[in-house]
């Protein structure tokens, strides 16, 4: 069956990548920073960041530009020496000053995300260019393999010139994967795709990653990224790990409110807490660990809203409404509110704009944080 999004060649193609099953199965390592500290002149890039990552793990390096997450990518391969601390292959400390590893003896493939192909060599020779300790014939074979297995067989002699940007990023981690290395990184792979295609690449990619069982590292800002493509998620900020996880911890028990806004889009409010709890125009919620007097913030998610009739619970007024498909987007107006509540709810019927209803908030969706918590 076809699928939705292939009715455009262009998307067709984004859709046929190789036979799952066929890329070649890789050695993982375990990879391991500790107090690793990097400068740049006056800036601190990394501050004493200690991480373990398991052989075979998929772990996403997620945060806002500048913060660190490259940089860490980027001293795991060998690019960069780090100031202070230790890159630890397989146990091996691999940047030490005096026993300093160059990336090509570190046995990790690293996609850059400007996909760095050699403009003057056509889709095999840049995938090929990766096995230079094989022969001829294995290095011919070993790369057709990795190319069909991303879907770009029959643009083996084409030049980057002549491919797409996705195109180019499939070429980037097929030379990346040939070899099959113990550590596979990548940076922002899929920033540059459009959304309606980001879906299947991430997928594929996911897949890819799975049947090389390479432990494998994707720095992202992007956190349906992080969450659908990574057993583990390390959320940076400033040079510093703020939070690791896996994707439901990190979700359901942010440690600040910094951490729970990179995964959800709130409703926030102010209030003082008393007795344990915050009291606000929408409810009481629970604030376990916030002193008497405490300034805090309530966080409401969009899905924590039902709606029920007028009448019922907390009464409302539909400011606006926007049809999304599966949800509908509301903007609710309640009473002792400066700003409207926000909700994302699936409606069973129509619901106009200016209308009068009730609201009941899933408390389990709510989160509270102390004032200056982020």
């Amino acid at each position: 069956m076809e699928h939705p999004l292939a009715r455009s060649e262009g998307v067709a193609r984004w859709l046929s990548w190789g036979r799952r099953g066929t890329a070649g199965a890789a050695i993982p390592m375990s990879l391991a920073f500790e107090g690793v500290t990097q400068r740049f002149g006056e800036v601190t890039a990394l501050e004493d960041v200690t991480l373990a990552i398991a052989p075979g793990e998929i772990v996403a390096l997620l945060g806002q530009s500048g913060c660190g997450k490259t940089t860490l990518l980027r001293l795991a391969a060998g690019v960069e020496r780090p100031s202070a601390g230790k890159v630890l292959l397989e146990g091996q400390d691999v940047s030490a000053p005096d026993a300093f590893i160059e990336p090509e003896k570190r046995g990790v493939g690293l996609v850059f995300q400007d996909y760095a192909l050699f403009p003057h060599l056509n889709v095999l020779e840049n995938v090929r260019f990766g096995l230079r300790g094989y022969d001829d014939a294995s290095a011919q074979a070993t790369a057709l393999r990795a190319i069909a297995r991303v879907g770009l067989a029959d643009l083996a002699e084409a030049y980057p010139h002549m491919l797409s940007g996705g195109e180019q990023q499939r070429v980037a981690l097929a030379r990346a994967v040939a070899p099959r290395p113990g550590v596979l990184l990548m940076d922002e792979p899929f920033s540059n795709l459009d959304r309606r295609l980001r879906d299947v690449v991430r997928d594929e990619t996911a897949a890819l990653l799975q049947e090389t069982g390479a432990t494998s590292i994707i720095v992202t800002h992007d956190p349906e990224d992080a969450m659908r493509i990574a057993d583990r998620i390390v959320l940076m900020r400033s040079g510093r790990i703020v939070q690791i996880g896996t994707s439901e911890e990190l979700y359901r028990k942010p440690v600040s409110l910094f951490a729970a806004r990179f995964f959800c889009d709130f409703t926030e409010i102010n209030g003082i807490a008393e007795r344990g709890a915050v009291e606000t125009p929408v409810g009481r919620f629970a604030a376990p660990g916030l002193a008497d007097g405490q300034e805090a913030v309530v966080c409401v998610r969009p899905h924590a809203i039902r709606l029920v009739p007028k009448g019922f619970c907390l009464p409302a007024r539909v400011v606006m409404r926007r049809f999304l498909g599966e949800v509908d987007h509301l903007l609710l107006a309640v009473g002792g509110l400066e700003k409207p509540l926000v909700g994302r709810v699936s409606l069973p019927g129509s619901i106009r704009e200016g209308e009068d209803i009730g609201i009941d908030i899933q408390s389990d969706e709510v989160l509270v944080f102390a004032s200056g918590d982020t």
